[in-house]
């Protein structure tokens, strides 16, 4: 038994008959720690619970059929108090040491026991545990001696060793304190046991136990002193089961005893059964009984329906193997006619998948060179930037060209001079037609560059906050400067009524009136005019002038820092004067001084030149070049290699003039494996894709072709030795053009290519024949174009 149920076993019969009274503690009480650790304590409790320790008696029997009281004594109690069943009697009823009415002792005197608490001095400590009643202080020495391992001889208790418990004054079942000291503690001192615990349970207890209800009429009572026993050891959860309508909990106990153990023999033995399992598998089949039935005396059966059944031809075992040798072959016939068949069907479904590819990729292609075709004739007439009037300025060069060859292959004389004139008649009128598109097209990009400069200025500061999300503040400059970015929207608004307008004038000359300068008195002076012009009444169409000077002034007054802060940071010009000595170079074609932002350098150039204006005016009067194919492969590379290789430099070091010279020239402007030589289809891509891009590692193919050939791992076993010899020619031309260069010759010269051995033959400087550039290679993992 368990120090629970030492203190509940029995209670759960007589619980709601016989109740403890005590102040403080109702008869329903729970036991809980709390309640175990304070002086004096009793309970009742509803369940047995199992645990670590066990109740005995004086005899060695287990108690716990009827309880009728139960006395805790715990370490530190300096008295017990008794409780009993009917603490409702009055005083005079009961004597000391004695039973209540109708109670004896079936025990003799001699043979009952009694509490002895032993308080170990000079720590304080108390050991509670029962003996005897005949027992000397002497034997109470020799058994504390055993206890606490201290010798018997100098343990002294204060009293004398000769005298008995009785003789001391205890009653049966009383308790009675003594002090124990000892006469040598620095080398015998006297500790407890077991140092205290958060939770302990009393060593003795003492139970009054009804004996005489079942045989006499009378109830007769004994009181029990039980010690209890404690074991290290802690049982293992055996499991239990749930109340599934109280939810209660109710867990197997374990036994109180522990297992012996098997003493260890020093030789290590092992079980033959153990060690191996033997498992047999063995089918059986019950036995099936069938009956036949025929006609007999009494009983008629119908052969209607019987069979006639001759024995056949007998046959060898040469025929019996030959007959199988057929089957294996029809078999073998069928599954390679099988194999066959599935082989073609995928063959021919794979031709249908490829047919269906070339088809998609041809039906893609034209749809690509239409979508070409219509934003090529899209710009020509609705022209919009610089590159477009460039595309127009070409195809006039080129129809002009066309037109001379013409007249000189078919007129001479007095007819061709009039044919010329007639032309350069004509080639003027196109002049002019593309001039005044060029008017129309610098307005509407006047308007656009001037809301967004606007909306640049009252664009609010943003910044990435750490979890990725975008912050926004508006300053107060910001904020200024979308008040002045309305007001002008507002000012350009057309279709406005006569009060709406006066009352929009009325808003901008009370802003521009915050500032006194020549510009703001300007802009007042005009502002009090349109307001009596439209007084009087005068014509919208003749006020557009007047309008239009108010909506350029408060645009300078939007421009100027003074004003509007924000737009410091975007003006070309910077405000300190010292600034403007910086980055400032001479255009020798229009004289003026221009940042150098302004100037087109290729990466050859060691003066500075016309400035982009002048360049681009040259062009259009002298050559008319269209460079806008050699921008798209210079965008193309340089979007591909920062997606490669984002420390990518090269790429931004080249300008349009010299990827025309590496397309040009070095590369004839063809793809180096199909001669393609649409300049829409043709890409830059790396020779060899494990190395950074640069002149001396670059091939120029078709869009399809560029793809495959960035899958390759290794080009030195794809390739040809002829066509890698070209290539490699190829980079040996662009090196040398480019080694001029000092910013491109320091990358030259960190960049160490390993030589293959295709590579290691001798290669000429001078160029190579047209044809051999265009050479095709068998070898060529690439379909011709």
């Amino acid at each position: 038994m368990s120090e629970e149920d030492a203190e509940t076993s029995g209670l759960n019969g007589i619980a709601d008959e016989q109740n403890v009274k005590k102040e403080g503690i109702g008869p329903e009480a729970e036991l809980d720690e709390s309640q175990v650790e304070s002086n004096t304590t009793e309970h009742l409790l509803p369940d047995v619970q199992d645990s670590d320790t066990g109740v005995k008696t004086e005899t060695g029997e287990l108690v716990g059929e009827t309880v009728h009281k139960s006395t805790f004594l715990t370490s530190g109690e300096e008295d017990t108090v008794e409780a009993t069943a009917q603490a409702d009697l009055p005083e005079d009823s009961m004597q000391d040491g004695a039973s209540p009415k109708k109670t004896t002792f079936s025990n003799e005197v001699g043979n009952s026991t009694a509490t002895v608490k032993i308080m170990l001095m000079p720590e304080g400590h108390m050991m509670t545990m029962a003996f005897a009643i005949g027992l000397t202080v002497k034997e109470l020495k020799y058994h504390f001696a055993t206890e606490l391992k201290v010798p018997s001889e100098l343990i002294q208790i204060s009293q004398n060793d000769h005298r008995t418990l009785i003789e001391l004054g205890v009653q049966p079942h009383g308790t009675i304190q003594l002090e124990m000291t000892s006469s040598d503690p620095e080398n015998h001192p006297i500790r407890p046991v077991k140092p205290q615990q958060d939770y302990n349970m009393p060593d003795v207890i003492t139970v009054r136990v009804q004996t005489g209800i079942f045989f006499t009429k009378t109830e007769t009572f004994q009181d029990v002193v039980v010690e209890i026993e404690r074991v290290t050891h802690r049982k293992a959860f055996l499991g239990g089961y749930r109340h599934k309508a109280t939810e209660t909990e109710y867990h197997h106990a374990a036994v109180q005893t522990i297992a012996k153990r098997k003493p260890i023999k020093g030789v290590g033995t092992f079980s033959r059964d153990t060690q191996t399992v033997t498992v047999k598998s063995q089918s059986q089949q019950c036995t099936n009984s069938t009956s036949t039935q025929m006609t007999k005396i009494g009983c008629y059966v119908s052969n209607m329906e019987d069979k006639l059944i001759s024995p056949g031809s007998y046959i060898t075992a040469a025929q019996y193997h030959s007959k199988r040798l057929r089957a294996v072959i029809t078999l073998q016939m069928y599954t390679r006619r099988w194999q066959a068949k599935r082989m073609t069907d995928q063959l021919r479904q794979d031709r249908e998948l490829r047919l269906t590819w070339m088809e998609k990729e041809g039906r893609r292609k034209r749809e690509e060179k239409e979508e070409q075709i219509k934003a090529e004739y899209h710009r020509r007439m609705n022209p919009q930037c610089r590159d477009d009037f460039a595309l127009l300025y070409s195809a006039l060069e080129k129809w002009r060209k066309e037109e001379v060859e013409h007249i000189d292959a078919t007129l001479d004389g007095a007819e061709r001079k009039a044919a010329l004139c007639a032309l350069l008649e004509q080639e003027s009128q196109l002049i002019a037609s593309i001039g005044r598109h060029r008017i129309a097209a610098g307005e509407r990009n006047y308007d656009k560059a001037v809301q967004a400069f606007l909306e640049k200025c009252a664009a609010p500061k943003r910044w990435r906050a750490f979890d990725g999300k975008m912050t926004q503040v508006d300053t107060q400059y910001t904020i200024r400067a979308k008040e002045l970015r309305d007001l002008y929207s507002s000012i350009n608004l057309q279709y406005l009524n006569q009060e709406e307008r006066l009352d929009v004038l009325l808003t901008l000359k009370h802003t521009v009136k915050e500032h006194d300068c020549k510009l703001t008195q300007n802009i007042v002076e005009l502002i009090d005019r349109e307001a009596d012009l439209l007084m009087r009444g005068v014509k919208e169409t003749n006020l557009e002038g007047l309008r239009k000077r108010i909506s350029t002034l408060f645009l300078q007054y939007i421009k100027t820092p003074t004003f509007n802060p924000e737009v410091a940071k975007l003006l070309k010009v910077p405000q300190d004067p010292a600034q403007l000595r910086k980055n400032i170079y001479f255009c020798r074609g229009c004289s003026r001084y221009l940042l150098s932002t302004d100037f087109a350098l290729t990466a050859n150039a060691r003066l500075v030149g016309k400035c982009r204006s002048c360049s681009e005016l040259d062009n259009e009067a002298r050559r008319r070049e269209d460079f806008s194919h050699y921008k798209t492969i210079l965008r193309r590379l340089r979007k591909t290699e920062a997606q490669r290789n984002k420390e990518a430099k090269i790429t931004y070091l080249l300008q349009e003039q010299d990827l025309r010279y590496l397309v040009d020239v070095v590369w004839g402007a063809q793809s180096a494996l199909s001669a393609w030589s649409d300049m829409h289809d043709l890409v830059m891509v790396r020779w060899d894709c494990q190395w950074e891009w640069s002149p001396w590692n670059c091939i120029l193919l078709t869009k399809g072709e560029a793809a495959a050939h960035i899958k390759m791992e290794n080009t030195e076993k794809a390739y040809g030795v002829v066509f890698i010899r070209n290539v490699k020619h190829k980079h040996t031309v662009a090196k040398k053009y480019f080694s001029k260069i000092p910013v491109m010759a320091k990358y030259l010269q960190e960049v160490d290519f390993p030589v293959p051995p295709s590579s290691r033959l001798c290669l000429s400087l001078s160029p190579l024949p047209h044809h051999h550039s265009c050479m095709s290679n068998k070898n060529s993992v690439f379909d011709d174009h």
